[in-house]
């Protein structure tokens, strides 16, 4: 049996759907599992032990070329399934020419009509996404969706196993929309009012100059050992990091995913977004901080804005540093 899973989306998107492939090897431990993402994501899924290929879609070069060479590449390995998680027309172009038996996505892709069966992206309603996502599959496994896991390897733990010496939290203030962003200012602020600890700020190689700002406004980063490690770990020596720390402080963005996907303590800070839409932390210590104020313009869209479109950006400088800590145990 063949499997293919298609998640062309943004690297927590990816990680959440590693919990399709936790459900699919489960019940199917004997199926070979291919997934398709979109080059610069291929390092999440790095040794993964479930996954037979790893097929990567370079979006930014030669994008429509390298998409119809995936869609006869997949049509000629003749899956039994796949399973489309993206809901754009382009890994619907994919699926649709695939040729499987089985070709399951969700009604809102407008290629859907491709599929032998479609099932409603609910949004909003407070279903998580990996439910979501499991509806595809339930199918062929049951109605119970695995949690996101990613796997590191003993070479990623031992490359950040210098920085667990004492205990330590993370913090990773940065994501690619400025209103999913708890703003600098509180993050300065988060720095010097938390408890004496080692303090790893995490991100891309493009968070490098954030993060060094965070650090040399923070007064108690002169007493405390605040290190500045975005650009310095991939993607699974981050997760290997984030797995022992006393707590992870993330926005709505990928790091909070990186951390459900090692069961890692997690504070997440939503700042223009809100759980409800289904893309909350997952882990088993796990909690959620949001502006206590009653906003008419919160949530003001799914994936945040460059900017605030009021101006004030009250969902981010309304939260309070103290229910943020207090939910540190």
């Amino acid at each position: 049996m063949k499997f293919l899973v298609i998640q062309t989306a943004f690297i927590g998107d990816v990680i959440l759907a590693t919990a399709v492939l936790e459900k699919l090897h489960e019940h199917h431990p004997e199926a070979s599992i291919d997934i398709i993402v979109r080059k610069g994501n291929e390092g999440l899924l790095k040794n993964h032990p479930f996954i037979r290929e790893v097929i990567v879609w370079d979006k930014k070069q030669n994008k429509l070329k390298n998409l119809f060479s995936i869609a006869r590449k997949v049509r000629a390995t003749r899956y039994d399934s796949v399973f489309n998680l993206h809901r754009f027309a382009s890994s619907g172009i994919i699926a649709g020419y695939s040729g499987a038996k089985n070709r399951i996505g969700f009604d809102k892709n407008p290629l859907s009509f491709l599929y032998t069966k479609t099932i409603k992206h609910d949004l909003g309603s407070g279903k998580h996404e990996v439910e979501r996502n499991n509806e595809l599959i339930q199918a062929l496994t049951d109605n119970k969706a695995s949690k996101p896991k990613l796997h590191p390897s003993v070479k990623d733990y031992e490359s950040t196993q210098s920085f667990k010496t004492k205990p330590y939290i993370c913090m990773a203030p940065t994501s690619v929309w400025f209103t999913k962003q708890f703003p600098k200012e509180k993050w300065v602020e988060l720095i010097n009012t938390t408890p004496a600890t080692t303090i790893y700020l995490l991100g891309a190689p493009s968070d490098e100059s954030a993060c060094n700002w965070i650090i040399s406004n923070a007064e108690k980063s002169k007493s405390t050992n605040c290190v500045n490690l975005a650009g310095k770990l991939n993607f699974l020596e981050s997760a290997a990091l984030m797995k022992d720390a006393e707590m992870n402080y993330v926005n709505d963005s990928a790091p909070m995913h990186l951390a459900s996907a090692m069961n890692a303590a997690t504070t997440a800070i939503f700042c223009s977004t809100i759980p409800q839409f289904g893309f909350g932390p997952l882990s088993d210590v796990s909690r959620v901080v949001e502006t206590k104020e009653k906003l008419d313009c919160r949530p003001c869209g799914l994936h945040g804005f460059k900017a605030c479109p009021k101006g004030h950006f009250k969902c981010g400088f309304g939260i309070d540093i103290k229910d943020v800590l207090s939910l540190k145990n």
